[in-house]
């Protein structure tokens, strides 16, 4: 039996999705950027596209930047909002555990002269992984010009704050950037509420595909180009548009509202059932993140004295495909830098998983990962020279 539990790394295009898309790899083949009546018809079908995405999130179809991906849209965001300000001495602040896309974007701004702040999130049982907007509202300064925190995590699940921290942005007149690539489709996403100025999203996490997601820029933000070119995306992302794709977001993004309530009590409850039953029959598993405050699908444990790449081997043997982290990580030596954020020691980062479920999860395949990853666990352990396992561990 073949088991995927990796949805936050890729989800498979929901096949409403690809049905939308054909046409536009088919006969509707024009550039939507041609006056003629084909390429009028690939731009009515991008502007629909457009409608649905914005319906999405509670924008304005004016407000969204179609864009390659989530790495487009928070480099977009990040470095245009940077480069738009006025300010003479430019700060950013970020959160330690937000995505390379976004951490790698900020680290490449300070080699150029721009002052970042990483600030922590909160470890141990209560709250872990969260980030205080105290210690936002603390690292503030008065040439502070952004602030970017993810919406929800991609290796743990949490969401954060958004809406506090939305407010201390506001309050210090800084642009505040959300990426929102691991919440939309999978939570309820509000703009408006969430007093974000600029938030990413991608398709191929909510059962679009990949190569394809936006920027959701509010009226009145302003934002520099990365890329120089055209006059496409009301001048802010030049090129021509990947029909196909943004076809292929808008109808995801159709499918996610649509089925949002549905999924997420549904999948929620399998995660809930696989967590239950691996904590109750590995001893010493340990939860990682806040468990109140995440999103339905995510589900990362610590199994100390097993390693986590022996583990993700022996399971995806197994027939279990689930993760040590971020997909964009894989191959890296280095621990976890978001569980290492979150307060745990490099074994225990080492030692975790993520089980990530989706919109084709069965209970027959949760199952069977529950009848299948203990069995692995106390194998690896057997074997492990440093293997450190015992009932009721404490972190």
């Amino acid at each position: 039996m073949r088991v995927y539990l990796d949805y936050n790394a890729t989800t498979p295009v929901d096949p409403a999705v690809l049905d939308a898309m054909l046409p536009f790899l088919r006969e509707n083949f024009a550039n939507a950027g041609s006056v003629h009546t084909p390429g009028q018809r690939a731009r009515a079908a991008v502007d629909a596209a457009r409608d649905s995405v914005a319906a999405l999130i509670g924008a304005k179809a004016s407000e969204i930047v179609f864009t390659s991906g989530g790495t487009e849209a928070d480099n977009l965001a990040i470095y245009g909002a940077v480069a738009a300000s006025s300010n003479p001495r430019k700060h950013v602040i970020a959160s330690a555990i937000d995505h390379h896309a976004v951490l790698h974007t900020c680290e490449d701004l300070q080699e150029h002269g721009v002052d970042v702040t990483f600030v922590p999130v909160r470890q141990g049982p209560e709250a872990q992984g969260l980030v205080d907007p105290g210690e936002v509202r603390r690292a503030l300064r008065p040439e502070t010009v952004l602030i970017t925190v993810m919406h929800a995590n991609n290796e743990l699940g949490t969401i954060q704050p958004i809406e506090e921290i939305g407010r201390v942005a506001h309050e210090a007149g800084a642009c505040f950037h959300c990426d929102a690539v691991q919440s939309a489709g999978k939570i309820p996403v509000d703009v408006s509420r969430m007093g974000v100025d600029l938030l990413s999203i991608s398709a191929h996490k909510f059962c679009g595909p990949k190569g394809v997601g936006a920027l959701y820029v509010r009226t009145g933000t302003p934002i520099v180009p990365r890329f120089r070119g055209g006059h496409a995306e009301r001048d802010r992302r030049p090129g021509t548009e990947n029909v196909p794709g943004i076809v292929g977001l808008g109808k995801a993004a159709e499918l996610a509202r649509v089925k949002l309530a549905e999924d997420s009590a549904r999948i929620a409850a399998l995660r809930d059932r696989l967590e239950s039953e691996l904590v109750g029959r590995v001893p010493g598993a340990l939860v990682n993140g806040d468990r109140e405050r995440r999103v339905p699908n995510t589900l990362n444990i610590t199994f100390r004295g097993a390693g986590g790449e022996a583990l993700l081997i022996a399971l995806d043997l197994q027939g279990i495909a689930c993760s040590t982290g971020a997909a964009c990580s894989s191959g890296s030596t280095e621990p976890s830098h978001v569980l290492l954020a979150a307060g745990l020691s490099h074994d225990d980062a080492r030692s975790s998983l993520r089980f990530s479920l989706g919109r084709a999860t069965t209970s027959d395949e949760i199952d069977y990962a529950i009848a299948t990853v203990p069995a692995v666990v106390e194998r690896l352990r057997a074997i492990s020279p440093r293997s450190t396992a015992a009932p009721a561990l404490a972190r």
